[in-house]
């Protein structure tokens, strides 16, 4: 299972984007449970496995989710020129995360601790990556100006591009960092067998 972001969406969704000057903001981040049970760290990752998130064709320990609005955008002709002008971002990440719905004993409720400090951690990095995305954003596009595109299409047009290249990069990024945190050694893997082990 894989903790991942749900990125395969990203493309479409940033192209439809309306762009920002840089401005005071902060992202609001909102933590979800979902009920697991079991009264040992394999009984615990199994019930994960049966109830996690739906990310695909398989189950998820966590999941990382994203909505991105933003204030009034305006592409402005300026003589022949066109100028992109916006209002403020809006953005929403929302975490979700396993939660026994019972009480552990006590040796496993300090695996446990452990194991879910670890993946909340994991999840941060997914929610600062979202967060980064924004910023890139902002500064590829704030107060982009084509030159002879009064009817803005050249300028559309700009801004899907870097809308794209911005969006791969993001989706390759926490693709590699999922690789890495559940490959041999990696930090997730090590929280699973610690968790499942002797428990």
């Amino acid at each position: 299972m894989k903790a991942c972001i749900r990125l395969c969406l990203l493309t479409a969704a940033l192209m439809a984007l309306p762009l920002t000057a840089h401005a005071e903001w902060k992202p609001v981040e909102k933590v979800e449970t979902y009920a697991i049970s079991g009264q040992s760290g394999l009984e615990l990752y199994r019930s994960i496995g049966e109830n996690g998130p739906n990310v695909g064709i398989t189950r998820a320990i966590a999941y990382t989710n994203f909505k991105l609005t933003w204030g009034v955008r305006d592409y402005k002709p300026r003589g022949k020129d066109c100028v992109l002008t916006a209002g403020n971002p809006k953005l929403i990440i929302t975490y979700t995360l396993p939660s026994p719905s019972e009480p552990l004993p006590p040796a496993l409720q300090k695996k446990w601790e452990v194991f879910i400090a670890g993946v909340s951690a994991h999840e941060k990095v997914h929610g600062a990556s979202m967060i980064q995305m924004v910023h890139d954003i902002e500064a590829a596009t704030d107060g982009l100006t084509v030159t002879d595109d009064p009817k803005c299409s050249k300028t559309r047009a700009e801004v899907v591009r870097r809308l794209d290249a911005i969006s791969k990069t993001r989706i390759q990024g926490s693709r590699d960092f999922d690789r890495v945190e559940f490959g041999q050694g990696g930090n997730l893997q090590k929280l699973v067998f610690a968790l499942v082990n002797g428990g």
